[in-house]
């Protein structure tokens, strides 16, 4: 049965199972919603795929693309031009966009700055995600742009803190781009819950998470099992108005030990949908 709690899963997290067990089993266990990751999907049946979704009774929170920043990151290297990429993005969206709900946002990070050259990135984010937001527009989806940690400086980010990032979107002023904010990337800001407040409508998509000090870049662990106080963020993002899924986005390198990747994955949705729940409660007193 579907839960009512405003939960969703991203595909990340589940990342060994394929993307029709992702479906089946989110449902099974009563997830509200889907992260989708494209890379994922099977060209030759990515429609079907994506069909299912609905079928199985579970909303599109938001969709990450194969290449989803606008350098190279750890995930995708290449093309190396961010006019590739960008190329890549819109690719994305035109495959995905007949298939999800209107207004579904798209995660977008800067990538690292190629020769430390974080002037030349933010330049180039200005135009770039401008761009990709008119171009999301006219097909009625979103940008989110999500500012990274700064332990993934040099690997996937150039700007970290999620004032940066407000910044960065106030100043394009676009109204499809906004903001995916990631608790383990941003509860590090300074005066965050103020930050978090400005926002205000900005917060297209919510991710959610815990910290320790970390093995690797990909190296998050369940809800309640670190450091971050996830009921206070989620507190204070409620204040904003935002209605919308909190996502369990866990990347787990398959090497390090009790990687979660390497687990019941069944077990790692019960825990965080659990503890989740309890937050949620506890955000709202």
């Amino acid at each position: 049965m579907r839960s009512s709690l405003p939960f969703g899963v991203s595909q990340f997290t589940t990342w060994p199972w394929s993307f029709e067990r992702d479906v089946e089993r989110y449902a099974a266990h009563g997830v509200p919603a889907i992260e989708v990751c494209t890379f994922k999907l099977n060209k030759d049946d990515d429609a079907v795929q994506l069909g299912a979704i609905a079928t199985a009774g579970l909303t599109v929170s938001s969709v990450q693309s194969e290449v989803h920043s606008l350098f190279p990151d750890s995930l995708a290297g290449q093309p190396t031009a961010a006019e590739d990429r960008v190329r890549h993005i819109k690719a994305a969206i035109e495959r995905v966009a007949p298939h999800v709900p209107e207004q579904t946002p798209f995660v977008v990070i800067t990538g690292a700055a190629p020769g430390g050259d974080t002037a030349a990135v933010y330049a180039k984010a200005l135009t770039a995600l401008a761009d990709l937001a008119q171009f999301a527009a006219k097909r009625r989806m979103r940008i989110a742009y999500e500012p990274l940690n700064p332990v993934l400086f040099n690997t996937d980010t150039a700007l970290w803190g999620l004032d940066q990032a407000l910044e960065l979107v106030d100043r394009i002023g676009h109204e499809a781009l906004g903001l995916c904010v990631d608790t383990w990337n941003i509860f590090q800001t300074p005066a965050l819950h103020e930050v978090i407040r400005a926002c205000g409508d900005r917060i297209f998509v919510v991710q959610v998470s815990d910290w320790h000090r970390p093995r690797s870049g990909a190296d998050r662990i369940s809800l309640g099992d670190g450091e971050i106080d996830n009921a206070a963020i989620v507190r204070t993002i409620r204040q904003t108005g935002y209605a919308g899924p909190y996502v369990l986005e866990i990347f787990s390198g398959e090497s390090l030990p009790g990687s979660i990747w390497r687990s019941d994955l069944d077990a790692v949705i019960e825990k965080n949908f659990s503890t989740f729940a309890s937050m949620w409660e506890k955000s709202a007193e």
